[in-house]
């Protein structure tokens, strides 16, 4: 039997997936909203309101619950899970977090797999692709591939270095969404969309690894340049009382940028991709970057 916790988004649709495919399911929701009751009852399966005696039955669980949740869940269901079962932990628990859950379940026997969504479930459902990391982690691979998910499996990784990626690639893929949404926003207000989009394509003409690698070793060249250009767009937009949250935050990395170049310029002066990075690290451990928001935890 399968057990899904969380009936949200996310557990429906793998719920739903692995009954199509012929899996006895269980579902667990401790305020289930009306998709997750007519779920259960669609596919005539039992609909829990907390982990309990009903697990002892399950040889795999997925833990789709939120990740502040993540831990307290795992922690509730272990007295209640058989030694040598699969617990995926498809949540946004923290890496700290997910590396606790492994130690707790390791403890009991039980294989404790970080599985990162890496993609959107709205759009492609339960052929997401997953990122996983964990030692039983390619039991869970084998599992998925059952329902179309196309998994990559971290080698010797621990719970916790999946979920780290896939916040990392957030920084990108959200940050893209948020400046694609105040760009249109302005585009279409000056009525230049579709000629924007138009020069937008030739980045598609390189692929993705190659572009973001010019990127990074041309912006600690020309990153004097690109500020004022930021701060002229950024006049042009408050000009018109368009909205530059997002643009004022482009233009603050560009001045960390130019503060650190007048302070420790790099060695070399044209750097290749990795020169630059390295050097844009040691600025950002090294460097009061006044001009930029710091966390205060970079080490």
């Amino acid at each position: 039997m399968l057990a899904v916790i969380g009936c949200g988004e996310v557990g429906r649709c793998y719920a739903a997936a692995f009954c199509a495919a012929g899996y006895a399911v269980a579902l667990c929701d401790s305020a289930a909203m009306l998709a997750a009751q007519s779920l259960a009852s669609g596919v005539s399966t039992p609909l829990h309101v907390a982990p309990g005696p009903w697990l002892e039955s399950a040889d795999i669980v997925i833990s789709a619950v939120s990740g502040t949740a993540a831990l307290d869940v795992l922690r509730a269901s272990l007295p209640f899970l058989r030694g040598g079962i699969v617990y995926g932990d498809f949540t946004t628990a923290s890496p700290e977090d997910k590396h606790r859950g492994g130690e707790d379940a390791g403890a009991r026997g039980i294989a404790y797999v970080d599985a990162a969504i890496m993609g959107s479930i709205s759009l492609t459902g339960a052929c997401t692709p997953l990122l996983m990391a964990g030692a039983q982690a390619g039991r869970l691979a084998s599992l998925v591939a059952v329902i179309g998910a196309p998994t990559r499996v971290l080698n010797d990784a621990q719970p916790g270095d999946a979920i780290r990626i896939k916040f990392l690639r957030s920084i990108f893929t959200k940050g893209l969404e948020a400046l694609a949404v105040e760009c249109l926003i302005a585009a279409e207000h000056q009525g230049v969309r579709e000629q924007l989009l138009d020069q937008l394509a030739d980045i598609d003409r390189t692929p993705l690894r190659d572009y973001l690698e010019m990127l990074i070793k041309t912006h600690v060249v020309h990153a004097r340049r690109r500020e004022r250009e930021v701060a002229e767009a950024e006049q042009l937009l408050c000009s018109q009382n368009l909205p530059v949250n997002v643009l004022s935050g482009v233009r603050s990395r560009f001045a960390a940028t130019v503060a650190a170049l007048a302070r420790d310029p790099p060695a070399i002066a044209v750097p290749d991709f990795l020169e630059a990075l390295l050097w844009l690290v040691r600025s950002a451990r090294d460097g009061d970057l006044s001009t930029s928001t710091k966390c205060g935890v970079f080490t």
